[in-house]
């Protein structure tokens, strides 16, 4: 049971996170609180208290942000897709080593084409005119991604989801299906080890662990991946 409260104005959060409930809804979060028995959720438009045992976990949302010491294959056009569409380049550097492993000519079954893998028609929409050139396809893909990101309000697993299945079979949730559920964790294993050492410097980022890691501890929850 979910329960609004009015508009609360609050000093601007320093964190982002998703809660997910027992019934598979996720909610987008800026802050949060464990008083007794239930959770104080903060929103961008307000309040949502939900009893502890209906949630199943709190994830971290990742903020995309460009960053210049970007380093690997293809690197000048990865940033310059980075920057021009605000999404971590890192990440864009990820999806391709899962989609293509970094073969510009790479060709699925599906007939995904590029560094990107992306379907002919929906380059042709992106305004990709040589589906195989790296700098086209970069491009297209991260636009894609960043619309995506936008779709589904910054939460990672979900664009990534959408990325592979589409998303008409993404709504709130990962949809069953294997080949999806394994391409969001492998991009997301690339991305973490990415991010592993820029984490490990990052005071805030520690600090932010500590408080989903004691909000489990409340929970009772463990899980397999340290995550």
């Amino acid at each position: 049971m979910l329960v609004l409260f009015g508009l609360l104005f609050l000093a601007p959060a320093l964190r982002a996170e998703t809660v997910v409930l027992k019934s598979g809804l996720r909610i987008n979060i800026t802050s949060y609180q464990l008083l007794g028995e239930k959770y104080h959720l903060q929103l961008s438009g307000g309040m949502v208290e939900v009893p502890v045992e209906e949630v199943v976990s709190i994830e971290p949302q990742l903020l995309f942000t460009s960053e210049p010491l970007f380093t690997g294959p293809y690197r000048e056009f990865i940033q310059a897709a980075a920057t021009k569409y605000k999404v971590d380049a890192d990440l864009i550097s990820s999806v391709i080593a899962i989609e293509s492993n970094f073969d510009p000519k790479a060709i699925s079954r599906r007939n995904a084409r590029g560094l990107m893998q992306l379907m002919p028609q929906t380059a042709s929409q992106l305004g990709v005119k040589n589906i195989f050139d790296p700098k086209e396809n970069i491009d297209g893909g991260t636009h894609l991604l960043r619309d995506l990101l936008q779709r589904y309000n910054n939460d990672l697993v979900l664009a990534l989801a959408a990325y592979n299945a589409g998303t008409v079979r993404v709504v709130a949730a990962v949809p069953p299906i294997r080949e999806t559920r394994n391409y969001v964790v492998k991009v997301k294993k690339n991305y973490d080890q990415k991010k592993g050492d820029k984490r490990k410097a990052d005071p805030s980022e520690a600090q932010r662990k500590a408080a989903i890691d004691a909000a489990k501890v409340e929970l009772g929850q463990t899980d397999g991946d340290g995550n």
